[in-house]
């Protein structure tokens, strides 16, 4: 398995019940692309503290830098973020939005994130980056004192008491629970957990429609249809869709996969110009509803 750690006005998201909207084209969309017949907006003052928190003095320059690409104000306010809610992300990686999150609901709401164990294998990457991880949010107690945190030993997957939180995120990580065999068990444990009405967000590098699983592992895209489809058994409804984060330029056929792009470069400097002129990852940016 191989987890790689990786503004324009807000957006108002939508609702329930579109079956088509996966077929929707990429290239040329408007910024955001929804679906449905109630809006659901976030409120004024959660959105003040959405954008607030991008200036957070405990954001790196690296993640001050990734912005123009990863829109994170705009996602956030596409999945309905509230300052009151109860938040659960998913393996946040290094906490890119985890320093976002954690001022947003710290007054009001609460935060937990997943982690591995941080005592488990001293070589293996992911207790190298649960460690590192730790380590920043012991360091600026200010902001992260109140980040629950719940640690999970795949395959096995519990994220804590059902029907417990407002919101599930997750970004960029779909493709690594393919990988290693555990994505449905975690759609199952992210609808358990939310309440009657909760949503799941979902942010993932997508493929081309017809990849086969054993592509996926190899590239790190994923279809659309295909997270739909798993969502969907889990017993999601599905709500919108947003084009936020898409990118008509990244063709999703590079020799190492999404991690050719930035941030990862995995190639180093071997075509580096031209996988900075085409950016970050095309990307799907999925809602999802809990009856």
């Amino acid at each position: 398995m191989k987890f790689r750690f990786d503004a324009a006005a807000a957006v108002v998201a939508v609702l329930a019940g579109c079956t088509a909207c996966a077929s929707e084209p990429r290239a040329g969309a408007p910024a955001t692309t929804t679906t449905g017949t109630t809006a659901t907006a976030t409120p004024a003052a959660s959105e003040t503290k959405i954008r607030g928190a991008l200036t957070g003095t405990v954001r790196t320059d690296k993640e001050r830098a990734r912005d123009d690409a990863r829109h994170p104000a705009e996602t956030l306010s596409f999945f309905g973020l509230r300052e009151d809610a109860s938040v659960l992300e998913l393996w946040p990686g290094g906490g890119y939005y985890t320093s976002i999150l954690a001022p947003v609901v710290a007054e009001r709401g609460k935060l937990t994130i997943t982690n591995f164990d941080p005592n488990g294998d001293p070589k293996a990457y992911q207790t190298k980056g649960t460690i590192e991880l730790f380590a920043r949010l012991d360091k600026n107690p200010e902001v992260f004192g109140k980040v629950a945190r719940q640690q999970i030993a795949t395959p096995n997957v519990n994220f804590g008491q059902a029907a417990s939180y407002d919101f599930v995120f997750t970004f960029r990580n779909i493709h690594n629970w393919i990988e290693d065999g555990f994505a449905d068990k975690v759609f199952a444990e992210a609808f358990r957990v939310l309440k009657p009405g909760g949503v799941l967000g979902i942010e993932e590098h997508r493929g081309k429609p017809g990849m086969t699983v054993e592509a996926m592992n190899k590239t790190g895209y994923v279809p659309e249809d295909y997270v739909r489809q798993l969502a969907e058994r889990a017993g999601f409804r599905f709500a919108a869709r947003s084009e936020i984060n898409a990118n008509p330029k990244d063709t999703t056929d590079h020799p190492n996969g999404v991690w050719s792009l930035p941030p990862s470069f995995a190639g180093k400097d071997v075509d580096r110009e031209k996988f900075v002129a085409i950016g970050e990852s095309d990307r799907m940016t999925l809602r999802f509803t809990k009856p």
